[in-house]
Formats: structure tokens, C-alpha cells, sequence
């Protein structure tokens, strides 16, 4: 690759053209709602949150689900603990192993509140060893790993000195391509400067980060733009080891001597539901690390515990951290061809980072789902003021908000849109900061159901929700995401902070 020098930072040579050619809580147990009927209003008395337990769908699958295989034949036996869990939301830097494993993850956890404890019927021992089977080790040749990936998994930031592109254009390209690839070596470049400065400027990464992150330095930047990778590189390396060694130890600890029948039912039912159209959800080493990560995640955050839907957000960040290390297609990639220590980084990061995002948005998790009620009525009141007239007919046809705008609070649109377009949606909501995926995404929402306005207009209830339960997203590529954050960023320009204009006229 031919470079050139930018104050000691290597960097990426433009073509030249001129010469060629031309993406829990609840008081009853997980068993119990799954026996509900189906679920209350969320107003109303003792209110149940529309995600906790089981998706929107399953009241349809109920019966289908129970003609599968039995899940307790293949659970093991009881086993009897006893200790106490104190929650640790609000402390990120405790160590797992110093806090929580010392308490031996208690029996006492459970989805229910704090005050009721489980009884010794919802306490399971370990998963069998075969549900967690070590990865193999292949060559990197059959496993599709980035040369030098060791270096990667140390410090993120080595990955910055292996992108590569041609410097000579294939024949026939034309000049838009050419020009077209010069911009994209440009924004990689703009990108290289920040990211490799001794001291990360977090106001700068997110100005360049909101109009999209190439993919060869996205998993760097989601990390620092979290929080969870330090600014300051003498940091970076000691951080990242004792992050990850606090996951590996805890997952070790957690898995010991048993699980929450409750949690580990639902998150097992969850897990091969997730994104089935995508190959690489299906692999059983995702899989496994998927119900790793949730499973951890909900036993340290008993104030919510595990809602169906937090299923779906722990997807993009996998995605991403797994192409840091590969050179292949990731949404067909089989994480069993890759080496161990690869592929407990990729599940590490993962888990610290849905840590990072749900702690910004934890009240939509917790009982009764209160950040999502506000977020529904808030939703409405600014639909309201965009465009008066979806919202009379909506009422007319009695299409409560409520009915088809909780899915998108509680999946942040992941059932809307493809996982790819997700990716590029969550690079704008992490350069928005801390209330990225609460106010701005409000404001997304707002964006995204006015663009059906007039198509929802010519529907009676019937066909609308139908309509909004499928919408025709399928083919929607960055371009189209891209429209709708901008449409987005100018809602939120006109009403952010002017609360007079968001209540109804």
C-alpha cells in the first residue's frame, strides 16, 4: 500500500482518475405471565409491561410453541443455594468478581421484586458442559481472521494501521466510482486522525460519527463513544484486560452452580427467535453467546432483569465486534471457526457495551416500563404537531399509540428495519451522546411514522395495524436511513426544549 506521513499517523493515498478509465420486576413469576391470557393495559391497575416475558406475537405462537420440544426434559435437576444479590446498576466500575460473584449469585434473585424470594423449584443446576462447547481453533486461513488479530484483540487501535485499499483503480471504473472512493479514503483519514490521537476528542469523533462510521473503525468508535474503550491510549490496554477478565470470570461463576430457572427459560425461548432470517444467529456459538450475555446482564440488573426485546439490542453490538476480526461476509460467519480468545473478546465487549446503552435508558426495562409510557405520549403529543391530520384520523379509526409504537420504544426499531440499516441508525444515536437512544430516537419515530402518513390515512384500524406491523422496509438501504435521521435531526431542531410546542393545540 502506497502512504504518506500526517504528523507521525499513517494514512490511506487517494486515486487518481485522470488517467483511467471511467449499513422481575413483576410480582409473578415468568412462568405465570407466560399462562396470562394476554396483557392488560398499561394504565390500568397493577400494570404488566408489554415486553417482560414474552414478545407481542406470542399469544398467537402459544399453542404452536407447546407442540415443540419439551424444555424441562432437557434441564437438569434442582439444586438448592443460598445467599444474598445486592444490585449493582449504578456502580459500573464494580468488578463482577469482587461484588457479585462473591455473593455467590443468590437464589433469592429473581424477575420478581427484591422483597419475594424464589423457592428451590426455580433453581436449576448448571446448563450440561454440551451447551457450551469451546470454539475450535482453525487456521486463520479457514476461519477467516484479520491478519496480525492478536494485535486487534490487545488495543482496537492497531486495527487502524491494516485498512487497506487499492491505489491503483481497476480498468473500466468510471470517475464517479473513482470519486467516490477518494471521498470514503478521506473520511477514513479524518477518522484516523481522531482515533489515533493520544487523547481521543469525544466532541470530534461524535461530529464525524453522525453522518456514519466506515466499517473498518466502527467498533473502535462505538466503544469509545460509550465509554466502555478509554480516551487516553496508556489506559486502553489494562482497562480493556480487566473488563474482560471481570465477563469471563463472572459467566464462570454464573454458570457454577446453577441458574434462575425463570430468567434462563425465557432468554433460551428468545434467543432462536432472534433476527432467524440472518445465518450467522443461527450458528449455536452465537446462540450460546447470546444467552450468555443476556443471562449475565439480568442477574446483575435484578431492578429489570430480563425483558423480551433486550434480546434484539445485544445484536448489532456482536456484529460489529465480530467483523473487527474477520475478513468475511459477518452476517453468514460461523463464530465456532474462530480461536477462544476471539470469540470471549467479541462476547466481552459485547456484554460492557448493552451494559453501556441500557444504562441510559434502564426505566424502559424496569416495572411498568415507565420510560416507555413517557416515551409513547410524548411521541404522540409531537406527531400532533407535525401532522395534525394522521393523528385525528388515527384517533377516528381508535388506533391508540400505544398499540404499535411500544414495540418500536422497546426493540429501538430493530423489528422495522434490518440489522445493517440498525448499525447505521446507532452510529448517529452514539454521536447524539447520552440521550441518543431516548430523546433523539423519539424524534426518529416521529420521522418514521409521518413517512406513512398518507398511505395510513386511506386505512381503517384493520389494515393499519397490519400496515404498521409490517412495513415495507425490506429494501431500505443507508440512503434511506440516512433521509430519515435528517428528517429526524430537523424535527428535533424545531421542538427540542420548546415544551410549549409539543402540547396539543
Amino acid at each position: 500500500m502506497s502512504s504518506k506521513k500526517f504528523n507521525g499517523h499513517q494514512e490511506m493515498v487517494q486515486l487518481d482518475g485522470r488517467s483511467t478509465p471511467a449499513a422481575t420486576f413483576l410480582s409473578k413469576s415468568v412462568k405465570q405471565q407466560q399462562q396470562a391470557q394476554g396483557y392488560k393495559p398499561v394504565l390500568g391497575e397493577n400494570p404488566k409491561p408489554y415486553g417482560a416475558g414474552y414478545s407481542h406475537a406470542d399469544v398467537l405462537l402459544v399453542n404452536s410453541r407447546s407442540k415443540g420440544s419439551n424444555y424441562q426434559d432437557n434441564m437438569p435437576g434442582k439444586l438448592e443455594r443460598r445467599a444474598t444479590y445486592t444490585d449493582l446498576d449504578d456502580d459500573w466500575d464494580a468488578d463482577l468478581d469482587d461484588d457479585v460473584m462473591s455473593l455467590g449469585l443468590a437464589s433469592t434473585y429473581s424477575t420478581s421484586p427484591p422483597q419475594s424470594s424464589m423457592t428451590d423449584s426455580n433453581r436449576l443446576s448448571s446448563p450440561r458442559p454440551d451447551l457450551y462447547p469451546p470454539s475450535r481453533r482453525d487456521t486463520p486461513t479457514a476461519s477467516a481472521l484479520k491478519p496480525h488479530y492478536d494485535r486487534i484483540l490487545k488495543d482496537p487501535a492497531n486495527s487502524l494501521h491494516m485498512i487497506y485499499h487499492p491505489t491503483t483503480p481497476p480498468e473500466n471504473t468510471s470517475m464517479t466510482d473513482i470519486e467516490e472512493l477518494n471521498a470514503r479514503i478521506s473520511r477514513i483519514n479524518k477518522f484516523k486522525r481522531v482515533l489515533q490521537s493520544s487523547n481521543v476528542d469525544i466532541a470530534a469523533l461524535r461530529n464525524l460519527a453522525w453522518s456514519g462510521i466506515p466499517s473498518e473503525l466502527r467498533a473502535m468508535s462505538w466503544q469509545i463513544l460509550l465509554g466502555y474503550l478509554p480516551t487516553n491510549t496508556d489506559r486502553r490496554v489494562s482497562t480493556l484486560a480487566r473488563k474482560r477478565k471481570e465477563y469471563n470470570d463472572g459467566v464462570q461463576q454464573a454458570f457454577a452452580n446453577g441458574v434462575d430457572h425463570s430468567v434462563w427459560h425465557q432468554i433460551s425461548i428468545d434467543v432462536p427467535r432472534t433476527n432467524p432470517h440472518l445465518k450467522l444467529y443461527s450458528f449455536d456459538g452465537t446462540q450460546k453467546a447470546l444467552e450468555r450475555i443476556l443471562y449475565v446482564w439480568a442477574i446483575r440488573h435484578p431492578a429489570s432483569g430480563y425483558v423480551q426485546g433486550i434480546n434484539d439490542l445485544v445484536t448489532p453490538f456482536f456484529q460489529v465486534f465480530l467483523s473487527a476480526y474477520i475478513d468475511a461476509e459477518v452476517e453468514s460467519y460461523n463464530p465456532g471457526l474462530l480461536p477462544k480468545e476471539v470469540l470471549d473478546v467479541v462476547e466481552a465487549d459485547t456484554f460492557w457495551c448493552l451494559t453501556k446503552l441500557l444504562d441510559g435508558i434502564q426505566d424502559n426495562y424496569i416495572f411498568a416500563q415507565p420510560g416507555i409510557q413517557r416515551q409513547v405520549a410524548a411521541l404522540k403529543e409531537l406527531t400532533q404537531r407535525i401532522d395534525s391530520t394522521l393523528v385525528r384520523h388515527l384517533q377516528q379509526e381508535n388506533v391508540e399509540f400505544i398499540q404499535f409504537s411500544f414495540r418500536w420504544m422497546n426493540c429501538l426499531l430493530m423489528r422495522e428495519v434490518s440489522v445493517k440499516n440498525t448499525i447505521r441508525m446507532w452510529d448517529t444515536y452514539m454521536a447524539e451522546g447520552p440521550t441518543g437512544f431516548s430523546e433523539f430516537h423519539l424524534y426518529v419515530c416521529a420521522a418514521f411514522l409521518v413517512k406513512w402518513s398518507a398511505q395510513i390515512q386511506t386505512m381503517d384500524f384493520q389494515e393499519i395495524m397490519m400496515f404498521l406491523q409490517s412495513l415495507p422496509t425490506q429494501e431500505w438501504g443507508e440512503k434511506d436511513i440516512e433521509l430519515l435521521l435528517s428528517e429526524a435531526y430537523m424535527w428535533q431542531s424545531l421542538f427540542k426544549n420548546a415544551t410549549a410546542h409539543l402540547r396539543p393545540g
